[in-house]
């Protein structure tokens, strides 16, 4: 009787990691750690695995390859949003081949049908603005293609709603004394398109301080790159036009970080001088107490992935559009720290 062959859940658990991470070693993705590596391939070598995905091409007509174009691929965002979206294909066995756009230059060649990124058996695309820099919003391929993290009314998109993140921001510094702040994203790609997350983010919270009363001025809001210096930068620029207390919407966790590593080098204090909200709800920012607006990235990449899968399969019905909230978590940086008595 012929042996059975080992799986790709079998490797995952002598290795001790996760099923996306050997699918990520497989891919010789560069993301992960060489002990890690080490440790998948061994588990490999052990178990005898060896993985023969041009038999099941062949055999199904397809190449079981998704393309997922993205912005970059090392921010912690989007590796999250790879593990949610890779948590269903590779339940499938599909393998993920991944796109970044990363310049101006590069953008054009996702507007192209040359491009690679348009030879698997569906897309998907997290770019906020690229489709609608698109003739009609269409990308030129005939493959479905899915957007995650981004919205048009012509395909399946997976997005959360930024604009409402901006507004609950509001409604939540809006309650507190001091002037309003805030802190924008925009990278060189950002420019080039028409509607970007983080315009959206800063457009909701506008829109909430109005609908407060609460004025805010073009001075108070600060464009950075993606960084914690921006953050740095940003309350320093701050410190120049006034004086705390300060009420901060950073459009991201890792430039509030920047807000907070930069305060603490001011002697300003959290939670009263400087009141500060993040945006993405990452996992490091309980013990950084920062109050921030969580997102389900992986749930909304599992979600995208599962679009396509049906798409993929022949579901013709028309685009469907899944909308995700953020959840408003309340730390110290946006409450005052008790004061005990002696």
């Amino acid at each position: 009787m012929a042996k059975r062959k080992p799986t790709i859940h079998e490797v995952a658990h002598l290795a001790k990691v996760g099923i996306g991470t050997v699918s990520r070693v497989l891919n010789n993705h560069p993301s992960v750690r060489p002990e890690t590596r080490n440790r998948v391939l061994a588990a490999m070598a052990n178990l005898g695995y060896s993985p023969n995905p041009h038999a099941r091409r062949v055999a199904g007509g397809r190449s079981y390859t998704v393309s997922f174009v993205l912005p970059v691929i090392s921010t912690e965002f989007y590796n999250r949003l790879l593990e949610g979206i890779e948590h269903i294909l590779t339940e499938e066995r599909y393998e993920i081949a991944l796109f970044p756009i990363l310049s101006p230059s590069r953008l054009e060649r996702y507007l192209e049908s040359r491009s690679l990124a348009y030879q698997t058996d569906g897309l998907l695309v997290s770019s906020q603005g690229l489709a609608h820099l698109l003739p009609d919003q269409k990308f030129p391929t005939e493959r479905p293609v899915v957007l995650v993290d981004a919205y048009s009314p012509r395909y399946d998109s997976a997005f959360m709603d930024n604009r409402l993140g901006g507004q609950m921001a509001a409604l939540h510094l809006a309650q507190f004394p001091g002037a309003m702040f805030a802190i924008q994203v925009q990278e060189e790609l950002d420019k080039v398109l028409k509607n970007t997350v983080g315009q959206e983010r800063i457009e909701g919270f506008r829109e909430g301080l109005r609908k407060a009363g609460k004025p805010l001025p073009s001075a108070h809001v600060f464009v950075s790159r993606f960084s914690a210096e921006g953050g740095r930068l940003a309350l320093q620029h701050f410190l120049r036009l006034a004086k705390p207390p300060f009420n901060i919407f950073a459009g991201a966790d890792l430039l509030a970080l920047g807000v907070l590593e930069e305060a603490e080098r001011q002697g300003l204090a959290i939670g009263e001088q400087v009141r500060l909200l993040g945006f993405d709800g990452h996992p490091w920012t309980a013990a950084k107490g920062l109050s921030t607006l969580a997102q389900p990235i992986e749930e909304m990449g599992a979600e995208a992935a599962r679009m396509l899968l049906e798409r993929i399969r022949g579901y013709k019905g028309s685009p469907r559009a899944r909308r995700f909230e953020p959840t408003l978590v309340v730390r110290s940086s946006t409450q005052p720290h008790p004061v005990y008595a002696g």
